[in-house]
């Protein structure tokens, strides 16, 4: 067998690759590795692993964390798990870890981790815009979005309002091949049906009362990109049909036209409604949702990923302070942050504390400047249904805001015809 030196067979390597001993030191790195974390391969060989990639000063199993060493040198696994590394800026990156059994020459084991950075160079912007998370749940999300966004087939995100479906609309464009192209966005919950056609597809010149020139449909502007259909389950039942139309064809004209266009577009979709049940309801197409769905994604919500409520709280006062100092939260106010149930989720959140900054002193806020609604702290046991929980949340804000539904539906962060649909459904007035 012949002898090939380890190093220039892990530099062959396009992704960052690092082999570690029994005792977490780096025996080896690539190039890209050594580029990845901001040195070379030579300054990180002796180095203990947890130290160059979490910053930490302990193994990332005694933090809580699936350890891809211990599964290997404590039970003889070689395992694919999802965490959270930091780069030589002490910038976070979510990384894809694989881990690899490997064997000396005499014998000894060694663990081989290959590195799949889940953003790229989209990260950054996800970041800005609230992608910001470590816990479990949310990195399991990140990395499935990281997945699907490399196909051309239609998507279906699913998630409770405020998750932040738009977000991960966006993640999906940005680590897609048409990441160059646009990425265009409509509130199918937003637009009045008499307009929707017009707004998905288009009109001509006095195709109607009022058009007074020619306007160019989002599914044109979206031409070589991204359109994403946000409250997808709002579309009226009478335009399904010509939606689904131009998504087997890729044809369709402008109200008033005569003339066929093409469009090559790549179709996002989110709902907070279960589509097959609004199938069952009458109120949505079988064929249609087959063509949304083509892979879908469910989006985590807050209280499923508590433990990155106090790194998103801080994220978001940065962002409200405006280049300002931002206002920090005092424990007892996190701990009560983090023992809500969030129907609202990410959205509520940054409702919550966009008030508390208003109103707070000294730049502190404590539990009484976060208005929680009483009708759902503490948080529940996980026995009581979410629909329960909801119109808890939802009657409590009523309560709270005197009956005035713009003011509740700004808290909730969704739209008073959401909300009036959710009143109907709760039976509240």
């Amino acid at each position: 067998m012949p002898t090939i030196d380890l190093q220039d067979l892990i530099d062959t390597n396009d992704q960052p690759f690092v082999v570690i001993d029994r005792e977490y030191r780096i025996v080896a790195a690539n190039q890209r590795y050594g580029a990845t974390y901001g040195t070379t391969p030579d300054a990180v060989v002796g180095q203990h692993c947890y130290a160059v990639s979490h910053h930490s000063t302990r193994p990332c199993h005694e933090n809580g964390e699936q350890c891809p060493h211990q599964a290997l040198f404590e039970r003889g696994e070689a395992v694919e798990v999802l965490h959270t590394h930091f780069h030589a800026d002490n910038q976070p990156e979510r990384t894809r870890i694989r881990g690899h059994a490997l064997r000396g020459v005499n014998g000894e084991r060694y663990l081989g981790e290959q590195l799949y950075p889940l953003e790229a160079e989209a990260g950054m912007e996800c970041d800005a815009l609230q992608m910001v998370g470590q816990s479990s749940a949310f990195l399991a999300c990140v990395d499935n979005l990281a997945r699907v966004a490399d196909c051309e087939a239609s998507i279906l995100l699913f998630g409770e309002s405020g998750v932040g479906k738009e977000l991960a609309a966006r993640f999906i464009h940005a680590r897609s091949t048409r990441a160059a192209g646009a990425f265009i966005v409509i509130n199918c919950a937003a637009v009045p049906e008499t307009l929707f056609e017009s707004e998905l597809f288009g009109h001509e010149r006095g195709a109607f009362s009022g058009s007074s020139g020619l306007k160019k449909g989002l599914f044109e502007l979206a031409d070589g990109g991204t359109l994403f259909l946000d409250e997808v389950a709002e579309i009226p039942l009478g335009l399904q049909a010509k939606l689904l139309r131009v998504l087997e064809t890729g044809e369709f004209r402008r109200v008033g036209g005569t003339h066929t266009l093409k469009a090559d577009v790549r179709l996002v979709s989110a709902t907070n409604r279960r589509l097959l049940d609004e199938v069952d309801e009458k109120r949505f197409r079988l064929d249609l949702y087959y063509r949304l769905a083509g892979i879908d994604v469910d989006l985590p919500p807050l209280r499923e990923r508590r433990d990155d409520i106090p790194a998103l709280a801080t994220f978001l006062l940065k962002r409200l302070a405006g280049g300002r100092c931002a206002c920090s939260l005092d424990a007892a106010a996190l701990a009560a942050l983090q023992a809500y149930e969030f129907p609202g989720n990410v959205r509520e959140l940054r409702n919550l504390l966009q008030r508390a900054v208003l109103t707070c002193r000294d730049g502190l806020i404590r539990t009484v400047d976060l208005h929680l609604p009483t009708a759902t702290v503490p948080a529940q046991t996980g026995t009581q249904p979410l629909a329960e929980v909801e119109r808890a949340h939802i009657h409590g804000l009523l309560v709270a805001h005197a009956g005035h539904r713009s003011r509740v539906a700004t808290a909730l962060g969704i739209t008073e015809r959401t909300l009036y649909r959710k009143l109907k459904r709760y039976g509240l007035r």
